[in-house]
């Protein structure tokens, strides 16, 4: 069993310490830039998209609790963001802690939210894929989504 929650304010901090680690990564991976850099800008992504905190933002962010040896236990987190007018929704973060990867929480995580999703009327789930993601790109592929384009990037004058 999995729910999905939305986060509170006293777990806010651990969650961008979490995002900013894991996107900056993923930024300087992508995209070649400094580690410096891609904190500065993964801190900007967080703020821009959550500029008062929790209160009062378009995008939802969620923790995964699932039902682990018998106890509710925080697994991880699902960041997205609603567009009313083309009923569909885009996810910017999905992550399930090492230690309960490959138990299927991935899985129930996303069916959860599609229930939720469907209940308000939105009937697409969005997202971005990093290309060395391959865990996550087969897991997606396994529950019912399909690539619909490629993100390309070069860089110039370096």
């Amino acid at each position: 069993m999995v729910v999905l929650r939305e986060m509170q304010q006293e777990e806010y901090p651990a969650y961008c310490q979490y995002f900013i680690d894991d996107y900056s990564q993923e930024i300087a991976q992508n995209y070649g830039h400094s580690i410096e850099l891609a904190m500065d800008l993964a801190k900007k992504e967080l703020h821009r998209s959550f500029p008062n905190g929790l209160q009062g933002s378009e995008h939802s962010l969620l923790c995964i609790d699932a039902q682990v040896d018998g106890q509710l236990k925080h697994v991880g987190y699902l960041w997205h963001s609603m567009n009313a007018t083309d009923k569909s929704t885009f996810i910017y973060d999905f992550f399930v802690s090492d230690e309960y990867r490959g138990r299927g929480y991935g899985t129930l995580a996303i069916s959860a939210l599609e229930k939720q999703l469907q209940e308000v009327g939105i009937n697409q789930i969005k997202l971005r894929v990093a290309y060395q993601n391959e865990r996550a790109l087969k897991l997606y592929q396994e529950i019912g989504f399909v690539i619909t384009g490629f993100n390309l990037s070069k860089n110039i004058g370096m």
